[in-house]
This record gives C-alpha cells, sequence and structure tokens, in this order.
C-alpha cells in the first residue's frame, strides 16, 4: 500500500489574516494541523511555531529511529516534541505582550506500518472515511463537549450553543499540555481528514461525507470542502489535511506501506 497526501488552508469569509496552519513530511507519515488564538496575529504566530516546530524535531527524529521504534517509543517522542513545543510558545507568549495569551489546537499523526498513531489539544478534529462512512475518531476539548458529555445539552442544542469555541485545552497557554494519543488501524482505501474548526463548525459530518465521496481526488475533494464552508458563511479560517491510504492487504493480512510513494 501506498500513503497520498494533500493539504490546504484558506482565510475564509469574514477574517483578514489566517491563523492556521499545517505541514506535512510525507517521507515519514507525518501531518500536522493547527488553529491558533490570542491577540493580534499572535494565534498565526502560536500554529505556525507548533507545525514548524513538530516538522522538524519529531520529522527529524522519525527519519533517524522510526526503523527501529516501538510503539511506546513513538508515543513517548510524540509526547516529548509537543511539550517541548508548547514551552517555546508559552515562554515566547510570556516574553513578548504582543503573543500574550496565545495558543494553539493541535491533530497530529503519524502513519506507520502498524496503523495511525493521532495525537490531539483543543478542538481541532480527526475523521476516517471507511466504506463510505464517516466517523469523529477524535474527542474535542472543549466545553460544550464536556456539557454534551454531562447530559446538560442536547446534539441539537449544542448546534446553536454559544460555547462552540470555548476550549478546555490547547497548546501554549499554560506551562504544560497533555497530547491524547490514540492508535488506529488502517485499511485500504481509508481516507483520514483533520480539520480545524473553521471546517468542522460550518458542515455537518454528513455534508463533509457526501463531498469526500463526489470527488475522486484529493485535491478535488479539499476544494470541495473549502468551497461549502465558505458558502455556509465561512466565519473562520479553514485548514484541512488529506490522507489517503491506496493499495491492498497482504495475503498475510498485514496492513503495509513504504513511506513517501505517491
Amino acid at each position: 500500500m501506498s500513503l497520498e497526501f494533500f493539504s490546504a488552508t484558506d482565510v475564509g469569509r469574514a477574517r483578514n489574516n489566517n491563523e492556521d496552519s499545517v505541514a506535512l513530511d510525507e517521507n515519514v507519515g507525518l501531518a500536522v494541523l493547527a488553529d491558533g488564538m490570542g491577540g493580534y496575529n499572535a494565534g498565526e504566530v502560536a500554529s505556525q511555531m507548533l507545525t514548524s516546530f513538530i516538522r522538524a524535531e519529531l520529522g527529524r527524529w522519525l527519519k533517524e529511529s522510526s526503523a527501529e521504534a516501538t510503539h511506546v517509543d513513538l508515543r513517548r517522542a510524540m509526547d516529548i516534541c509537543v511539550d517541548n513545543a508548547n514551552r517555546a510558545i508559552f515562554n515566547a507568549a510570556n516574553t513578548n505582550p504582543r503573543y500574550a495569551g496565545m495558543g494553539t489546537t493541535l491533530v497530529l499523526g503519524v502513519f506507520r506500518e502498524d496503523g495511525l498513531l493521532l495525537g490531539h489539544v483543543g478542538d481541532s478534529r480527526g475523521y476516517r472515511l471507511r466504506g463510505g462512512q464517516l466517523i469523529q475518531i477524535t474527542r474535542d476539548h472543549s466545553l460544550l463537549q464536556e456539557q454534551l458529555d454531562a447530559g446538560l445539552l442536547t446534539p441539537e442544542e449544542a448546534a446553536y450553543s454559544s460555547n462552540k469555541n470555548l476550549v478546555t485545552r490547547a497548546v501554549g497557554v499554560e506551562d504544560t499540555v497533555m497530547l491524547e494519543l490514540h492508535q488506529h488501524e488502517v485499511q485500504p482505501g481509508d481516507v483520514y481528514l483533520f480539520c480545524s474548526d473553521g471546517l468542522s463548525d460550518m458542515l455537518e459530518d454528513e455534508a463533509m461525507r457526501q463531498l469526500l465521496l463526489a470527488h475522486p481526488t484529493l485535491p478535488e475533494a479539499a476544494q470541495a470542502l473549502i468551497d461549502a464552508a465558505n458558502d455556509m458563511g465561512g466565519r473562520d479560517n479553514i485548514a484541512l489535511v488529506l490522507v489517503r491510504v491506496e493499495g491492498r492487504l497482504k495475503p498475510e493480512g498485514r496492513t503495509w506501506w513504504p513511506f513517501g510513494r505517491r
């Protein structure tokens, strides 16, 4: 099997600057997405610091160590990398008044022979399209999600809540941050979507599913998603990463692919 990657960002219809950032390193199966927050241009600084740091530091570690690294090694490397990035952003926010209070969400995926290790912080999301069905494979770190979990709101009420954008966890706002990590099996034909809330707040999951199914190439699907979010108002910046798993299972049923192939 092989992996195909595509990423895109769009400023949307209501903002003048883009605080979303994405970074890919296809050779090591790495995809990073961040949605910044903060004062004047500070969110843009935080998200770009995070994606650049992870692509450089974790990308280098993967190039040097991934062949021998265990699942436990990779989890530890991801935790350490995000912790170091968090401290860099936190320190910048506390030493430069222009950046005070800045932070960012994160979706971080590493695709390996044994599946996808997916980490996230905040309310940017990961989805998987398989067999025509789209499911969310991350759980928002947000006040709204906590209210849903506690039964204080129904999903219908949540759609109109004023608390949609209040995150309970973000990179750079405190001196430590907890990266939530989960491993996922991958199968040929899977399409993985990482996105900021500029996409998921504008489009229902069903709309995203139909657009992914209707557009056979990743660039076409990405543009269709962005256009649809903007058509619904485009109230925020939009960022997305699409990853398609191509090929078929080997006879013994093992999921495997060479990194870097398109």
